[in-house]
């Protein structure tokens, strides 16, 4: 039963606050599900529900939730010192020492650090540093961002527009129009019948070197890509693709900016998983989320020496290198960092992650048999299944049905949370998951879909 602390705190979220995609068709009647305690694995409703906690928050609990060694951690840096200006060469040891790791463990040349406060910031970063690298080479018309279509690079102004879900802008005034650009997401599932993995790949290539043509390599800056793309889709390339989109950035003078958001800090069982899993080493790097597993919020733009060399130089006599938050290199969420690397280095969770990830691939292939899936896709602990009126057509449910959402009600009254996407399961667990919370996962999602066909056929 909701204690009346979760009651109160109910009705002024619902009057006061408001939150990310929110539906305002239900949110007034219905409110927020308020989430009390979070514990390793698992999550408490306001209800008293313990929640096996399949998503990691957001792409970003990974090494599970309430760690009191994080707590410690954040808790002696705040005692110590938890703020002061990074303006005018100021810094902070966390912030140092964070630094160093990154440099030392990110591919190729990434050998510095722009600090912000999120995904959506680091992404800022990148575009307007990418910009500023041409421009200092006297390249003024090079700032065309090349995107994907249903790539998610964030919700801050510039980064909205990298976004590649055109639907989450309806209403939105659109910036950046005259430089942001999107090419084919790279979706095997869609990938037209007649064509084996290796011509798609040449295709989506192909294309992507048309459109720096018809826009003017000497025009196009970047290219911005998620190793597997997260929020639209958990969508894997074919092989070798992201190799071959690097190989053609190098071509034409052209940055590639790897947001590894999501996909850095161990979800696909690596650090970073750029170069070691996907063999190509980016200009930047985008990390947010796994870098202090949720903790504190953080983010990090990873630069290259040769894009460092170039932006490093005084523009103008007594130029500085005007951009910066205030809570650039925040020392707690920095000593955060450092304490949650620690422990995905001392218990192992990268090698953890791996094999979890490779289980929770296979075990999810059962899901296949359900007449209203469609495609159960990714790549580590990251998985995707599509719910499909019709199979061999592909296609979806008309929006009333509310197939994703009625599967999601379906796993919570059954103690697992997943994420609906309109009709899509997204599930990115902890990476301190094991096969058996991983069997319960897809027993209950199983179940769900099940039990959402029945009504459906019915």
């Amino acid at each position: 039963m909701r204690n009346a602390d979760a009651n109160s705190a109910w009705a002024k979220d619902r009057d006061h606050v408001l939150h990310p995609y929110t539906d305002f068709s239900t949110f007034h009647a219905e409110g927020s599900q308020v989430i009390e305690g979070a514990s390793g694995m698992y999550v408490t409703d306001a209800d008293g529900h313990r929640l096996l906690d399949a998503i990691a928050g957001l792409w970003c609990v990974n090494i599970g939730h309430g760690r009191r060694e994080m707590a410690e951690a954040i808790s002696d840096q705040v005692l110590k010192m938890q703020y002061y200006n990074p303006f005018g060469h100021s810094t902070n040891v966390p912030a140092a020492e964070l630094a160093h790791w990154l440099a030392s463990h990110a591919p190729g040349h990434l050998n510095h650090v722009h600090y912000t406060t999120g995904g959506s910031t680091a992404n800022e970063a990148a575009v307007r540093i990418a910009h500023y690298y041409f421009a200092m080479q006297g390249q003024h018309r090079k700032k065309k961002i090349i995107s994907r279509n249903d790539a998610y690079h964030g919700a801050t102004y510039v980064a909205a527009e990298l976004t590649g879900i055109h639907a989450t802008k309806h209403g939105f005034d659109k910036v950046g129009e005259t430089f942001i650009h999107h090419i084919s997401a790279a979706n095997m599932y869609a990938k037209p019948e007649h064509m084996t993995e290796a011509e798609y790949c040449d295709f989506l290539v192909n294309e992507f070197e048309n459109r720096i043509h018809q826009l003017g390599p000497d025009n196009c800056a970047a290219f911005i890509a998620e190793p597997v793309m997260g929020a639209g889709g958990v969508l894997v390339a074919p092989q070798g693709y992201h190799r071959r989109m690097w190989e053609v950035c190098r071509k034409y003078d052209m940055l590639y900016i790897a947001d590894e958001v999501v996909t850095a800090f161990g979800r696909l069982g690596s650090w970073f998983a750029s170069k070691e899993i996907f063999d190509y080493e980016p200009d930047i790097l985008v990390s947010a989320k796994g870098i202090t597993s949720g903790y504190i919020p953080l983010g990090a733009t990873l630069i290259s020496d040769e894009v460092y060399e170039v932006i490093s130089r005084p523009q103008v006599e007594g130029g500085v290198f005007s951009m910066g938050l205030t809570y650039f290199g925040h020392p707690v969420a920095c000593a955060a960092a450092l304490k949650n690397i620690e422990i995905i280095e001392t218990e192992g969770l990268l090698a953890n992650s791996r094999e979890s990830g490779a289980y929770l691939q296979e075990a999810a292939q059962a899901l296949h048999g359900s007449a209203i899936v469609g495609d159960v896709r990714g790549h580590g602990l990251m998985l995707a299944v599509d719910l499909v009126a019709d199979k061999a057509a592909k296609a979806g449910f008309p929006v009333t049905t509310g197939a994703g959402h009625r599967v999601f009600e379906k796993c919570v009254e059954n103690g697992v949370i997943v994420r609906p996407v309109g009709d899509r399961i997204v599930l990115s667990p902890p990476i301190i998951i094991d096969p058996a919370q991983i069997d319960t996962i897809v027993s209950v999602l199983g179940d769900a879909i099940g039990a959402v066909e029945s009504e459906i056929s019915s």
